[in-house]
Formats: structure tokens, C-alpha cells, sequence
């Protein structure tokens, strides 16, 4: 392939995903021409347009901007693979000699030259990644980072400060995607079971892992959470350590406690105590998110006072336990979760945060294949909910499996109180609900609806 500087232009099919927009934000900063299809318009293309990027919504070729179509050399095409091989935009490119590349492939390529730390796993990683660079971008060794989800410190999902020569990354285990990593430091934060209609079975997941920590350069960094285990060869050097919320790791938490709404800690590591710690976070496996944030950035370079004031900073991440409204009766919540071991995870941090209030969900699986694959296990999970409210699958790449709705999920619980809602009737239900906790989950569209419904809390009060 090429080398970035051969282009000056690039088109991302799909480009209003969190990774794609993340590299399209790089692109336009670093002075390429950008332009991009996706379904539909979002809050995350308003953005990019606002910034000059040439977007459509109609996967037609009379839709490219001319300017992809008047010279295919200078021409870079970057593609998730969440579209559609049918796609008519993508198979121009294809068809008519264009370089196209994976998301993950261009990623690689712009951070083979720095120092990258990867965060990988199949839960955890948005927010362990973006406490991580809000600790490294308020020190002396600074930050690069392309992140999972719009960060609230920054307001976006990409921070670019040139003169850093360190990435911070969140590695995308979905189609393999961190394969074309080859980190300086690498986390894993889970390995469970997730993408089967990618891999097949855990044990390909696990093979992909263990890749993927094989990559690690010499003389790297390996931590990966107590308990997870890999198969794998190592190249020389590559020191490991683990991490753990409160049981003993190399890094780990102790004297856990709330004061004034925040959590505060010790964090314990190989080179010492880092004391009073101050998370303002809700939900405790926040806290281990930031032993792992101090883990890296501890190896990158950032100092105990550094660690202190930048986790004390974070402000979350949008869909990450994202407190959206409260008031005396009423708190709504909105989170990303789309697999089991999250949704469980999320529920526990609400029981503990808002203990005795009733906590009512309404959730809509992610793709048909993980929704066929893990009912049993969506079912037990949404079971420790007082009520649960489903709605229709949201597709994404996939076309319908026979036999494969929401029912399915429904049929497993064992809660009394539980419905299906058709999507287009969701926000009318949720403005029902006056008292207790509003949880809403998952990984499609269903953040559209988050604005109006908090909006109309606001409006009831």
C-alpha cells in the first residue's frame, strides 16, 4: 500500500460510526479533503459537516462529491465493515480502482509511528481509554488518541496534539480489526464470548487475543485484568502485570468509599500507593477502570500527582453510564450496553447508587446473530431489573434470521413485569415513568431517542 502522504483526499464509507468519525476528524485536521456516506444523518455527521466533511445519506454514486471522482490515485477509501456488501457506493470504489482499506487497516497506519497504547476487551475499553488519555493530555508527555465514544472532557472521540509521541487506542476486537496493531503497551479488560457471527465460537476469540498480545513490541507493556487468561507467545521483553478492582494484583484498589457523591481510593501499584484518589464517576467498575487508566498511563510516563488530577477530572463518556436527568422521584439513565456481562454490570452500579428505587429498563438488542446466540443470558441479566420494556432488534450489518425478535428474550425472563414495545412508541412509554431509575441500553439507534426523552422530563417538571 501506499503511504498516507500519496493521497490527499479521503471517503469513509460509513463515516458516521465512532471509529470512522474519529479517523475522518484526524484526516481533516492533518489537511486531507474528506467526504463519507452512512444510513442516515446523526449528531456525530452534523459535526463532521460542520467541519467540511462532504457526507451523503443515499447510497447512491450520483451522491460522491465530484471532487472523489476526478482523480482515483490521490484517492484513499476507508470502509467499516458494518456496511452492507451490497453496498452500491462501497462496490464503485471497489470496482474501479480506488485504494480501499478497512477502518482498522488506516488506524495501523497512522499509529505504526508513535507509541501506541492499545486498550482491547470486549467490555471496558471506551472508558479505561478515555480516562487514560484525560490523564496523559494534562501532563508533559501528552496525547494522541482515537477513542470509542464522544468523551466529555473533549467533546468529541478524537484528541490530535502532534507533538506527543504517544496514541492511545481502543482496540477494536470485532472482525479482528486490532490485528493491524502493534501496540507499545496493550490492555485486555475482558475476553467473554461476543461477535460469534464473526468468530464462531469463544475459542476463536480467545486465539484472537492472544494475537493480538503477541503483537505487543519488544520491550512492551502487557496488563490484562485478574482473572482473564491467554494462550499465547510473547516477544522478548514484554513485561506483564495485572489489574483488579479490589483483590490483590500489581494494580488494584483499597479503602473503596463515597464521599460527597464520589468515590474515593488508594490505588496500589509496583511502585507504590497513589492516596486519595478521587473518582467523581458513578458505578464501581469505574473504579477499576481507573487502576487500569493508571496502569498505562503510569508506564507512559505520567506521575502519581499527574494520575490523581487527571482522574479527578474525568467527566465520562456519552452512553457510558451517562447520567442524563434527575430530581427527587426521577433519574434517567442512558448506557451502551449490548451484551449480557454489561447490562449485568450496569444494573449492580444502579442498585448500589440508587438503592430502593425501582429500576425500569428499556432495551434494544444488537443484531440478530447476538440476540439468537445470548437469550438465555439477556434474559437473566434483564431479570435483575423491577421492569423491562424490549423493542425491535436493531439490525446493523445483518439481515433478519428466521425465528430470531425480541420474543425470544421475553420468553426466558422470569421478571412478571415485561413488555415489547415497537421503537416508534418507545419515548411515549418512557415519559410514562414519573419515579425510580430510567435505564436505557443498547448499541443501535436508540440513542436518537435520548435527546427528545430528556427533554421531556425537563419540560414536565
Amino acid at each position: 500500500m501506499k503511504r498516507l502522504t500519496d493521497y490527499n483526499k479521503v471517503f469513509f464509507v460509513g463515516i458516521g460510526g465512532i471509529g470512522m468519525s474519529a479517523l475522518a476528524q484526524w484526516f481533516m485536521r492533518t489537511g486531507y479533503t474528506v467526504g463519507g456516506y452512512d444510513r442516515s444523518s446523526s449528531d456525530i455527521t452534523v459535526r463532521l459537516e460542520a467541519d467540511g466533511a462532504l457526507t451523503t445519506f443515499d447510497d447512491s454514486t450520483d451522491t460522491i462529491a465530484d471532487v472523489f471522482k476526478t482523480d482515483v490515485a490521490t484517492t484513499l477509501v476507508v470502509y467499516t465493515p458494518a456496511i452492507p456488501a451490497d453496498s452500491e457506493i462501497l462496490n464503485f470504489f471497489k470496482t474501479n480502482g480506488y485504494d480501499v482499506v478497512k477502518r482498522s487497516v488506516a488506524l495501523g497506519i497512522i499509529a505504526q509511528d508513535s507509541y501506541a497504547a492499545c486498550i482491547a476487551g470486549t467490555h471496558g475499553k471506551t472508558s479505561i481509554s478515555t480516562m487514560t488519555t484525560c490523564i496523559l493530555d494534562q501532563t508533559q508527555v501528552g496525547v494522541n488518541a482515537f477513542l470509542g465514544g464522544i468523551s466529555k472532557n473533549f467533546n468529541t472521540n478524537v484528541v490530535i496534539k502532534s507533538e506527543s509521541p504517544w496514541v492511545v487506542i481502543e482496540a477494536d476486537e470485532f472482525d479482528r480489526s486490532f490485528l493491524t496493531l502493534y501496540p507499545t503497551i496493550a490492555l485486555i479488560s475482558a475476553m467473554d464470548a461476543d461477535h460469534l457471527d464473526i468468530y464462531g465460537n469463544k475459542a476463536e476469540v480467545e486465539k484472537a487475543f492472544a494475537k493480538f498480545v503477541g503483537q505487543v513490541k519488544t520491550d512492551g507493556v502487557v496488563i490484562i485484568k485478574k482473572g482473564v487468561k491467554l494462550d499465547h507467545k510473547a516477544n522478548a521483553g514484554v513485561r506483564y502485570y495485572s489489574y483488579a478492582l479490589d483483590s490483590e494484583a500489581d494494580f488494584y484498589a483499597k479503602n473503596i468509599h463515597i464521599e460527597n457523591g464520589e468515590y474515593v481510593f488508594d490505588i496500589v501499584t509496583p511502585n507504590g500507593v497513589i492516596e486519595n484518589v478521587k473518582l467523581g464517576m458513578p458505578a464501581l467498575y469505574n473504579v477499576e477502570n481507573a487502576v487500569a487508566a493508571t496502569a498505562v498511563a503510569m508506564f507512559a510516563g505520567a506521575s502519581e500527582n499527574e494520575i490523581r488530577f487527571g482522574l479527578a477530572g474525568y467527566a465520562g463518556v456519552r452512553r457510558r453510564f451517562d447520567v442524563r436527568f434527575k430530581n427527587a422521584d426521577l433519574v434517567f439513565i442512558d448506557d451502551y450496553a449490548h451484551h449480557p456481562e454489561e447490562i449485568k454490570a450496569c444494573l449492580r452500579s444502579v442498585r448500589d447508587f440508587y438503592p430502593g428505587k425501582p429500576v425500569t429498563v428499556m432495551f434494544q438488542p444488537h443484531l440478530y446473530s447476538r440476540t439468537r446466540d445470548f437469550a438465555d443470558e439477556f434474559a437473566a441479566a434483564l431479570d435483575m431489573a423491577d421492569r423491562v420494556i424490549i423493542t425491535d432488534i436493531y439490525p446493523a450489518r445483518e439481515l433478519p434470521i428466521e425465528g430470531v425478535s425480541s420474543e425470544m428474550i421475553l420468553e426466558r425472563m422470569k421478571l412478571k413485569d415485561k413488555m415489547f414495545c415497537p421503537f416508534g412508541k418507545l419515548k411515549d412509554e418512557a415519559v410514562k415513568i414519573k419515579s425510580g431509575v430510567l435505564l436505557t441500553m443498547g448499541a443501535g439507534n436508540i440513542d436518537t431517542l435520548i435527546e427528545p426523552i430528556h427533554q421531556a422530563m425537563i419540560h414536565e417538571q
